[in-house]
């Protein structure tokens, strides 16, 4: 059996709207309760999204950590490999070879990154072979091929099976001004992160890179793969400890940790905002109900003369008030969770419109919206929603426990 205060609660609920005004307070106050649970749910989703593809498309393809020479390539990178793999928290090793080049193709030209790898090795660091057309398969030993960023080929205006000029820094031990060295490669696929490191990296095989570096065996670093990936800093840290190379250190945050405080910190702004903003919308239940106990001054003072407690009077608009709650609450849920589950297709569909993309892959890590939903969110903002409803109540339920039955029923 339902208790009493609930019954006469929904009663009241019912017919409010037999006073318009009251009537569109309260409808309005169950509008603002629900559109600022949507947008808190569906702001929390993107964040998300963000985070999620931070650590499964930018943390699975950029080295977690790297160790590399001070002096120039390292010789004995084999034993340097083994040494860091002794410690717990490093799953793998690989070696690589980095290059800052300038590539050239008719009249184009654009600054890259190479970053050369032994797939073999690499494969253990990195899942970035997954993310190339054709896979590791498409970049063949001694053939001077190359794979190209989407975004590097698209402003060389080349494609797969075209040739560029790629021009190398020549090294030169007095520091003599040198004309750079021009290697002739082919694209052998293309590299679509959708992403900025799409724009800036090409890869190429470990040994081409030797071959025209001169390197003989040498390599510029190795690359490491920790766990917890956001340890790697400590990690790398205590790795270089036990290193018997001189070695400079370098992580992940060198580049994108920015990228994670910015996430978190943001994240943090929308819980605040979320406060702010379904309390501001909880005033309207202050204002419907003020109204309310006004409007139902003669119920409530009959009720009083029957023997109604205080304790009864302040449950009834208590429940009034959650009912608001209660209602936005789960409008807001149901828009927000439909809004989150398909944000990625309707931001895409209205770029398509506008012709326009809001992310550029040139300047985001990310040339796309992501959106996950997490239930512990949309339960986190609905709760946050019906505590703040019953608070909002709390004093116009007062204020009906207040009311003199005597002078009400003589004003009648």
């Amino acid at each position: 059996m339902k208790p009493l205060s609930l019954a006469i609660g929904r009663r009241f609920s019912r017919a409010r709207q037999r006073n318009r005004l009251v009537s569109f307070i309260s409808l309005s106050s169950v509008i603002g309760i629900a559109v600022g649970v949507m947008v808190i749910i569906v702001g929390l989703s993107a964040m998300n999204g963000f985070e999620r593809e931070l650590n499964q498309r930018v943390l699975s393809v950029v080295p977690h950590a790297q160790v590399f020479g001070v002096n120039g390539p390292i010789d004995n990178w084999q034993q340097v490999k083994r040494q860091t793999e002794q410690h717990p928290n490093v799953e793998a090793a690989a070696p690589y070879v980095e290059l800052t080049v300038l590539m050239e193709h008719g009249s184009a030209l654009q600054p890259a990154k190479i970053r050369a790898v032994d797939p073999s090795d690499e494969q253990t660091v990195s899942r970035i072979g997954d993310y190339i057309e054709g896979g590791w398969e498409s970049l063949p030993v001694g053939q001077s091929q190359i794979v190209l960023g989407q975004g590097v080929a698209a402003k060389l205006g080349v494609s797969q099976g075209d040739w560029l000029t790629v021009m190398v820094p020549a090294t030169d031990s007095q520091l003599a001004l040198r004309a750079p060295k021009r290697v002739r490669m082919q694209v052998a696929g293309l590299l679509r992160l959708g992403g900025q490191i799409d724009h800036s990296l090409a890869l190429m095989r470990l040994q081409d890179a030797q071959s025209i570096m001169q390197m003989g065996q040498s390599v510029t670093g190795v690359s490491l793969k920790v766990s917890p990936v956001l340890q790697a800093r400590q990690i790398v840290h205590e790795v270089g400890q036990t290193l018997t190379t001189y070695v400079y250190l370098k992580d992940w945050t060198s580049e994108f940790g920015y990228l994670y405080r910015d996430i978190q910190l943001v994240r943090t702004i929308m819980y605040l905002v979320m406060v702010l903003v379904i309390g501001v919308a909880c005033f309207n239940v202050v204002s419907t109900l003020m109204m309310s106990v006004k409007d139902r001054a003669a119920d409530i003072a009959i009720l009083r003369t029957m023997g109604a407690e205080d304790r009864l009077i302040r449950r009834i608009f208590i429940w009034y008030g959650l009912f608001s709650g209660a209602l936005g609450s789960v409008l807001g849920s149901i828009l927000g969770v439909t809004l989150a589950t398909h944000l990625t297709a309707i931001l895409s569909q209205v770029e398509q419109w506008l012709g326009h993309r809001f992310l550029s892959g040139d300047v985001y890590f990310i040339n796309f919206l992501p959106s996950e939903l997490h239930a512990a969110d949309v339960a986190l903002v609905s709760i946050t929603a019906i505590l703040l409803s019953l608070l909002a109540a709390w004093y116009p339920a007062r204020r009906a426990c207040q009311l003199e039955p005597a002078a009400v029923l003589s004003a009648k």
